[in-house]
């Protein structure tokens, strides 16, 4: 079985130490009097400031706690509870740690191990990103929770906002810095409270609009910065060169001039994404909206729903599992109550404390890492730890009549916010890749929950779209019957918009299916 790497999560905490100068006391006693004054009023404040923070966070806590998973499913929510124990909480230690107070500072230090870090926090920022691209979901909808099938209010404030731009822009990705940029700028305009300033906030995105080749915005944002601030270390510095950069574009165009930028704020759409490594994107992006699949009448009229019994397993003969068809070619079916809610608890159970990030094969050093195409946690299961295991195997034996002895063990896959795995093929490609057992035959997968928006299973080559249902499976052939791989199975697991998608995987290898699907010599189903 593959391995998985295990992510160590160290917390970034911020520490600050206020010293108290000492002077003479003979000769200072009226201004040690004024300091002790001073240090009374401080503590005032800062006693102020921890119990709105009690009180701010007491609320928020309760309405959390009602509904954890339903609340968590939102990944606004995710994402602000990441921010807060990486980055709010720390604020309060400091805020805290000006004072000796023991019992804080153990409480944190018992569960500093647990907090997430500033890699955390990243890689939720990236997820709403992800999400926003895949579902065309503006910095607006996010911004105000406006998510499909939400119960929970959720929103992101103009420091949220203008965070999220900044996680965009330290990784060069200007695109979106401009977007969440200009949600914090839009947010801040309508009047709302924050710390962060207009002035930094139009530094970043002014800079960022040039990024994305935007002259005439870039100039006209960084007159408004240069409006707000005239000391501004670099802005007229860049208004400079931005100008004459324009200049010399109209020059080499022949053009005396060019309409001033407009003010609108910039949308979704405004700017082009840029291309990336997948060369399906938009095809992939398409069908986890539900767009763009070739599900026709002629070919929904070759699809059925049939009793399955294994050809006469007795393990099915007085309960045959009920098979529909999903794709006609390549056949592609799921089967109904393939897993029973007691089965799926106790799988997750089993499974919950070994999850790690999932890892994929380095093309090149064909090493297992972690990669960002691929965002889940997983957990492999053998058939000994517990009889649920066994009899999901044999279960999955007795249904696609193929043998689970050389067949990889289960995995358990944990899909949450903005959880996907792209495009990719379940067999290898490379001879070096195969297994003892042969390349993967054939996969099954077991849907362990429904998903509330997002975690569609998409294969973007004949534009199909299979939705997650509890309980049920999806089964199809990796390779044709002559040996070779079926391109066609190229698969997604799209990400998970609200919700969390559980899943089990179980690869099915070559070795052991010579009698029972036996080889041929042309490329057919």
């Amino acid at each position: 079985p593959a391995a998985c790497i295990m992510l160590v999560e160290v917390v970034c905490v911020i520490y600050f130490t206020l010293l108290s100068q000492m002077t003479d006391l003979i000769y200072t006693e009226k201004e040690l009097v004024q300091s002790l004054k001073e240090y009374i009023k401080a503590e005032e404040s800062k006693l102020d400031a921890v119990k709105s923070w009690a009180n701010k966070l007491d609320v928020l806590t309760r309405v959390s706690t009602l509904d954890p998973e339903g609340y968590l499913a939102h990944p606004v929510n995710a994402y602000k509870l990441m921010k807060r124990l990486n980055t709010e909480w720390s604020e309060l230690e400091s805020l805290v740690l000006q004072d000796p107070s023991d019992g804080f500072i153990s409480n944190m230090t018992v569960h500093r191990q647990y907090f997430p870090d500033q890699e955390d926090e990243k890689g939720a920022a990236k997820a709403l990103m992800r999400l926003q691209d895949t579902y065309k979901l503006d910095s607006e909808s996010f911004a105000r929770g406006k998510l499909p099938g939400m119960h929970h209010n959720a929103i992101l404030t103009v420091d949220d906002c203008y965070d999220m731009g900044k996680t965009a822009y330290n990784e060069a990705d200007y695109y979106h810095a401009v977007l969440w940029m200009q949600q914090a700028l839009r947010q801040m305009d309508a009047g709302e409270e924050h710390v962060v300033s207009k002035a930094d906030v139009l530094d970043y995105l002014s800079y960022s609009v040039y990024q994305m080749g935007d002259l005439p915005r870039a100039i006209e944002l960084t007159r408004r910065l240069v409006a707000i601030d005239s000391s501004h270390q670099r802005a007229g510095g860049n208004l400079r060169y931005f100008e004459k950069l324009l200049s010399k574009q109209l020059n080499e165009l022949n053009q005396e001039g060019q309409e001033p930028a407009t003010e609108e704020p910039i949308q979704l759409g405004t700017y082009k994404r840029p291309n990336d490594y997948l060369p399906e994107r938009e095809i992939y992006e398409a069908l986890c909206r539900g767009e763009g699949v070739k599900m026709t009448t002629e070919r929904r009229s070759r699809l059925y729903c049939r009793y399955h019994d294994g050809n006469r397993n007795p393990r099915l003969l007085l309960q045959p599992m009920k098979e529909e068809d999903e794709w006609d070619s390549p056949h592609i079916v799921r089967y109904l109550n393939a897993l029973s809610d007691q089965e799926i608890e106790k799988i997750k159970e089993l499974a919950k404390p070994r999850l790690a990030r999932a890892t994929v094969r380095d093309p090149i050093t064909g090493v297992l890492t972690t990669a960002n195409y691929r965002v889940s946690k997983s957990a492999w299961l053998e058939g000994e730890e517990d009889p649920v295991i066994e009899r999901v195997n044999q279960r999955i034996e007795d249904i696609t009549g193929l043998t689970t002895q050389t067949a990889e063990l289960l995995q358990i896959a944990n899909y949450g916010v903005g959880g996907q795995y792209e495009p990719h093929f379940d067999f290898s490609r490379r001879p070096q890749d195969i297994m003892v057992d042969g390349n993967r035959l054939a996969t099954f997968l077991n849907y362990m929950s429904d998903v509330e928006a997002g975690g569609a299973t998409v294969f973007p080559d004949f534009g199909a779209a299979i939705y997650p249902k509890k309980g049920t499976a999806v089964f199809w052939y990796n390779l044709f019957r002559s040996g070779e791989g079926d391109y066609r199975t190229r698969h997604a697991a799209c990400p998970v918009l609200v919700g969390s998608k559980w899943v089990s995987n179980k690869w099915i290898h070559e070795r052991g299916q010579e009698f029972r699907r036996p080889c041929g010599l042309t490329e057919v189903d």
